[in-house]
């Protein structure tokens, strides 16, 4: 693993060929690709920690975007999962609406406010609509990762 501590989101932590089905289903296969990737050491823990946040308040933050997120000691680095279900599926959306676009968010407990502001930089960013069409029109991995890392420097 080189400089995955360093980077937030990497080509392996962006997944355009399994498309979710149900909110749970999205959530779980994001959390695994961090997995995979060496960015979280205890899967159930992290798994907690979103559910918990997503008992507070949908993720579902409207325009077709969920944006799982959690703070955990189970989280390595900071991180950005990204995948896309093109037909949308229900993610309990603040405007009742579909969800297309999904990020996850994990950041160590010790992160600080690190993840407020990798979110709201995402946030902004996605109100464009340039931004989320040119995401769910991206047909590489690298396209993906380009849109996403400038978005949230």
């Amino acid at each position: 693993m080189t400089n995955s501590t360093q980077q937030p989101l990497t080509p392996e932590l962006i997944d355009l060929t399994n498309e979710p089905e149900t909110k749970q289903e999205a959530i779980e296969s994001l959390l695994n690709l961090a997995v995979e990737a060496g960015r979280v050491q205890n899967r159930e823990r992290a798994l907690e920690a979103l559910q918990d946040r997503e008992a507070e308040a949908t993720t579902g933050v409207g325009m077709g975007i969920g944006i799982p997120h959690a703070k955990s000691e189970a989280v390595v680095s900071p991180t950005i999962v990204f995948t896309r279900a093109t037909d949308g599926i229900d993610f309990d959306s603040m405007d009742d609406e579909p969800v297309r676009l999904l990020f996850m968010l994990l950041v160590p407990a010790a992160g600080g406010d690190e993840h407020l502001e990798m979110l709201s930089s995402l946030s902004r960013s996605l109100m464009h609509e340039e931004t989320r069409t040119d995401l769910l029109e991206a047909n590489s991995v690298e396209r993906v990762e380009s849109i996403i890392l400038e978005a949230v420097e």
